[in-house]
């Protein structure tokens, strides 16, 4: 495994290749050793480039020693053909093809929340952030929260969550070894152990004001729904807002004051359609049709014939409150467009609801 790990990792530091790029080879390659085993006139041919700068030797001699860092400092690399890469994750099409944890929480845990705001906020978004955190546990949930460990929101979100008994991931726009900003270095620490830290940057990576633009992606990817709590007209959590619509992901915001410079940002949203009202948990149950109360499926089900593919599909909703058009694809392997004819079937037989975001859900009494 640790041979191909190895060429997992080499596989993403060639120069130019991103997760994109990187399962394009994979298929033209089946493997990344293949990618590396193939003459340069096959790869430059696949990649539509000059690969005369591609130094496979060096590559692979920072992929050994990215390798051994993993390996002293107890950091898991999830390729995304493992099956615990991030499912939601997965979904997106510019996912990275790998990225660094350190910390065991799952990262696929059934109900995912990104708290995102500005670095300057008020104390009333802080306290917004802190009192819906704590709601979710009064009302019995146990979401994984996710944020950026950026200063303000990101920062309150992930102390809420760890004050409160939740794990938290902070998605970092730096490796793993340079925790930034500095004065999180405690708090970074405490997510370890009650969650996780996760970047897609090897530990020699060098850190660049794009990097943290494009962490925002993973915070987006990960998550069922993106919450907005404070932002002005323009910032870093709307940019993570756009990419959660991008990926047909839910995305909420706390609606502010007229005339407030961090209130812009989430009415923006709202008034344009692109986040859903939220101003208590309850909105967020609505929304996502969450419930902690047991639902049992209709049992008229059991005497409907379904096809086997219908079958898998049922067999995927039952144990899930609603999932999206693409994880259920995902999960079952059912092509989207037969996927859309056999929904669309399910829904007339009353056997499957839509919801939200084009999500779905099996009719239950």
């Amino acid at each position: 495994m640790s041979d191909d790990l190895l060429y997992r990792i080499a596989l993403t530091m060639i120069p130019g290749v991103g997760g994109v790029t990187a399962k394009k080879l994979m298929a033209a390659f089946g493997s990344p050793r293949g990618v590396f085993e193939t003459s340069g006139k096959k790869l430059e041919n696949t990649l539509n480039a000059n690969t005369k700068h591609f130094d496979k030797d060096k590559i692979l001699k920072q992929a050994e020693q990215e390798l051994e860092f993993i390996n002293s400092n107890n950091i898991r690399a999830l390729f995304y053909t493992d099956d615990d890469y991030p499912r939601k994750l997965n979904q997106c099409e510019d996912a990275p093809a790998i990225i660094f944890v350190k910390g065991t929480t799952d990262l696929n845990n059934p109900k995912i929340i990104s708290i995102v705001g500005t670095r300057s906020a008020s104390n009333y978004g802080l306290s917004l952030c802190r009192k819906f955190i704590a709601e979710l546990v009064e009302k019995g949930y146990k979401p994984l929260i996710v944020s950026g460990l950026a200063y303000g929101v990101d920062v309150c979100a992930h102390t809420a969550a760890l004050s409160n008994g939740l794990d938290t991931v902070a998605v970092m726009g730096t490796p793993l070894n340079k925790i930034y900003p500095a004065p999180h270095e405690n708090i970074a620490r405490q997510i370890e152990k009650q969650g996780a830290l996760v970047s897609e940057f090897a530990s020699g990576a060098t850190i660049a004001p794009g990097n943290f633009v494009s962490r925002n992606r993973i915070i987006a990817g990960l998550a069922d729904v993106t919450i907005v709590v404070e932002s002005a007209k323009k910032g870093g959590a709307l940019l993570t807002a756009n990419i959660a619509n991008s990926y047909n992901r839910d995305v909420m915001a706390f609606p502010g004051r007229v005339g407030d410079e961090h209130s812009q940002g989430c009415n923006n949203l709202i008034k344009s359609n692109k986040a859903a009202l939220l101003e208590s948990v309850g909105d967020l149950e609505y929304q996502m049709n969450w419930s902690t109360k047991p639902k049992s499926v209709q049992k008229q089900i059991e005497f409907v014939n379904l096809t086997e593919p219908e079958q898998d599909i049922l067999n995927f909703l039952k144990n899930t409150e609603s999932e999206s058009v693409d994880s259920i694809s995902l999960e079952t392997g059912i092509s989207m467009s037969e996927l859309s004819a056999f929904l669309l079937n399910m829904e007339f037989a009353d056997i499957v609801t839509t919801l939200p975001g084009n999500r779905y859900a099996v009719k239950r009494l």
